[in-house]
């Protein structure tokens, strides 16, 4: 079994982060009674992290997420479905 070629890529493992990171943000957000699709989106578009809570350091999560990255992992996800 071992002597197969084993691939690791880098790109699925940081788009793996950037879902757990953003379903972290998402929960924090509703838990905290906010519209997290609203929310998620205005900090998208101002990079203005005060529409992130800071409930379950939600804020400095997101801040470790690229947003050009987090676009395009969004735009193929919509577009593959």
């Amino acid at each position: 079994m071992m002597d197969k070629t084993m691939t690791f890529s880098v790109k699925d493992e940081k788009e793996n982060e950037m879902k757990r990171i953003l379903t972290t943000v998402y929960d924090a957000l509703s838990q905290k009674g906010y519209n997290p699709v609203n929310q998620i989106v205005g900090y998208i578009l101002s990079e203005d992290p005060t529409y992130i809570t800071t409930h379950n350091n939600a804020r400095s999560l997101i801040r470790h997420v690229d947003r050009d990255e987090l676009l395009q992992a969004m735009v193929k996800a919509y577009l593959d479905d």
